[in-house]
């Protein structure tokens, strides 16, 4: 059964927040990666396919399969956070369950425990075809800190 809280959207602050930390990362432009949903606690991040994405078999790589997958999970604690805080990975481990193979992979970060400290998310990351089936593809779970922002 489908989560109910699934497309439940953040608030506005939340979101451009979100987005504004979002465009400011190099790697994610690289890979041509947007975000598609913010919501509490759970965020999806899609990339599209393209031969820059891609191994030597024409799946999409484990390193871009990754990127997206940690960076969904990191944004997802980050809904969560006071706005004067930042988000940092500490950890996390990623099982790759099938060739990721499809229009676009969507990676979804979803909030399991959120501490004062540490915050713990699942991550989930589906093939998605031209016509919409979908296959999950990746799954892995992350644990991330809260800091304070820096001063600027």
């Amino acid at each position: 059964m489908e989560d109910q809280t699934q497309h439940e959207q953040a608030p506005p602050e939340v979101q451009k927040r979100i987005q504004d930390s979002f465009d400011r990362q190099g790697l994610m432009a690289h890979l041509g990666a947007r975000i598609t949903h913010i919501g509490p606690g759970r965020v999806h991040i899609v990339l599209p396919s393209r031969s820059e994405v891609t191994q030597q078999h024409g799946y999409f790589h484990a390193g871009a399969t990754s990127a997206i997958a940690d960076t969904a999970g990191g944004y997802a604690a980050y809904t969560l956070f006071p706005e004067d805080t930042e988000v940092l990975t500490v950890e996390y481990k990623i099982n790759l369950l099938a060739p990721a193979i499809g229009a676009h992979i969507e990676a979804v970060g979803t909030v399991l425990k959120a501490g004062r400290t540490l915050t713990v998310c699942q991550l989930d990351v589906f093939g998605v075809t031209d016509d919409g089936d979908r296959k999950l593809v990746a799954n892995g779970q992350q644990t991330l800190i809260r800091v304070k922002r820096p001063e600027q």
